[in-house]
């Protein structure tokens, strides 16, 4: 803790509360990795701290083989226990899906399609991105030996469109995030030569903060804003005399459309920082390769009927060749979305059930569409997100073989409205070729074999992540509370019971954490 001029003692959240209202979520930020509270780079997979022969003679088994329990089994395994993954499914990964040609997408609507992609094409209708700040994926795709390359996930030369700013002309980001700056510089100015500052910077302060937005802004010698070269031009520089002209610069007003933040402040979330990464042909990559690793431990096409108690351990009920199996185990590690946990028998305690009763999963769905790469060879975009305000969004370009003839584009990848949700197939096709074409005229009609994954509609899922645990009377995260310590023989995991919500480090951190926690309980006993 520091003391003010007045003496008053400033903690560090007074200071990073009052650096936020100044600077906004950036400048919070950077003071947060300045003071080594919020790490500026991905932290390595933890240790768990296990001998390697710690499990051994306990058997553990895992329901669901996506991320999560894949990581977990692989915890496991290296830690001596034994265990057993079903899934109901015929792939491993869950929500970890990549699709390609002959892909087949069966949604428990009866709506099916086959995936017609182009060969070598491919779209992770699952996550698609890997933060550089994940590092527990990071480390195990360096352990599976699974190929990493860029993933692009911001480009200025990107748009955003809403009906209301521009007469519905889509705007370059760069223009929109420059012009933003350009103008919030002045105000600030402003406000600085007019004295309204005087009583928090001294004289010497002024100056500085001065000279600082002019280059910030950047403004003119007058403390105005006029567009510059980092919003863009309506004419490029050339040669000779030719020096372009600027964007003029939009109206403030414009600039505080709400519908405009989301694709503004974007890459400011701590997760969406650059750098991103992607695995070389596709996120499923890393699934197959935990797959591969872990054998026939793994069972597929194995759905779990019922999670039972049988004594100090557990009895899982499931389906195999057609015909009902049993599996008796020491400890049970829950990995499956609790979407799919409330459709099975189970003899969790009251309290475990209530808070899978009550959870709500969001209904995100992703399109994509194989096309020319208009967007690299008309508009200069090569990877990053164009945000369409009311329609189907974002529009998200591949960073994967740039420069080549053909791509994969995703065109909406949101939750969808009531609307969206009650139009049929070709309906939700329509709708997603309307808004590529709002942010790109002309271009809608060269959409093809399109592909839409629903995640509210496809069976072993019934939703993408949680999007409601349920809160007691204190307003306290009361289901969260309750599914991270062990029911009994029970554990959870999943990227639901992580402060990691929606990402696959989530999922892995909490295997992990769900393998330490079984790990001293063995231990202690």
């Amino acid at each position: 803790m520091s003391s003010d001029e007045g003496g008053a003692i400033v903690t560090r959240r007074t200071f990073v509360a009052q650096v936020g209202r100044a600077g906004g979520f950036t400048a919070a930020f950077s003071a947060l990795q300045m003071l080594g509270v919020m790490p500026a780079k991905a932290e390595a997979k933890p240790d768990l701290g296990m001998d390697r022969n710690s499990g051994k003679g306990v058997h553990v088994v895992i329901l669901g083989a996506g991320i999560a329990g894949l990581s977990a089994a692989w915890e496991l395994r290296r830690h001596g226990f034994a265990c057993t993954v079903l899934e109901a499914r015929e792939r491993p990964g869950g929500r970890n899906w990549t699709v390609r040609r002959g892909t087949r997408i069966v949604l428990n609507d009866g709506t099916t399609q086959t995936c017609e992609f182009d060969q070598g094409h491919y779209q992770n209708v699952g996550p698609a991105r890997l933060p550089s700040v994940h590092g527990t994926m990071l480390g195990y795709c360096k352990e599976l030996g699974v190929k990493l390359e860029v993933e692009v996930n911001t480009s200025r030369s990107a748009f955003l469109q809403d009906d209301g700013v521009n007469g519905g002309v889509p705007l370059e980001q760069r223009q929109v995030i420059n012009d933003t700056r350009g103008q919030v510089s002045e105000l600030l100015d402003k406000c600085a030569v007019s004295g309204s500052l005087d009583k928090e910077l001294s004289a010497d302060d002024m100056q500085r903060m001065g000279a600082f937005l002019r280059s910030y802004g950047p403004l003119d010698a007058n403390g105005a804003y006029k567009g510059s070269q980092r919003a863009g031009y309506t004419s490029r520089p050339g040669a000779g005399e030719d020096g372009g002209v600027f964007h003029p610069p939009m109206g403030l007003e414009a600039m505080l459309d709400p519908g405009f933040w989301r694709g503004e402040l974007a890459e400011e979330d701590f997760d969406w920082q650059p750098t991103m990464f992607q695995p070389v042909g596709g996120m499923d990559k890393i699934a197959y390769a935990f797959a591969h690793g872990l054998g026939s431990i793994v069972k597929y096409n194995a759905p779990v009927t019922e999670i039972r108690r049988r004594g100090d351990g557990v009895r899982i009920g499931y389906t195999e060749h057609g015909g009902p199996r049993s599996l008796d185990a020491d400890y049970c590690i829950c990995a499956m979305p609790l979407s799919m946990v409330q459709t099975i028998p189970t003899d969790f305690s009251p309290a475990y059930q209530s808070v899978i009763a009550a959870a709500r999963y969001s209904p995100q769905y992703k399109i994509a569409w194989e096309s020319r790469r208009f967007w690299e060879q008309d508009y200069n975009i090569y990877g990053g997100l164009s945000y369409v305000v009311g329609g189907c969004s974002p529009v998200w370009y591949p960073s994967a073989d740039l420069f080549s003839e053909r791509g994969v584009l995703v065109g909406g990848y949101s939750a969808e409205s009531p609307a969206f949700a009650a139009a049929t197939l070709d309906g939700k096709l329509a709708m997603s070729r309307a808004s590529v074409e709002k942010l790109h005229p002309g271009h809608g009609r060269e959409l093809g074999k399109g592909v839409y994954v629903g995640w509210g509609r496809v069976p072993w899922n019934l939703g993408a992540w949680i999007s409601w645990f349920g809160r007691n009377a204190a307003g306290s995260n009361h289901g969260y509370e309750v599914l991270i310590q062990p029911d009994g023989p029970f554990y959870f995991a999943g990227d639901h019971v992580s402060h990691i919500n929606a990402w696959q480090e989530g999922a892995a951190l909490s295997a992990l954490r769900a393998v330490k926690l079984i790990g001293d309980r063995v231990k202690a006993a």
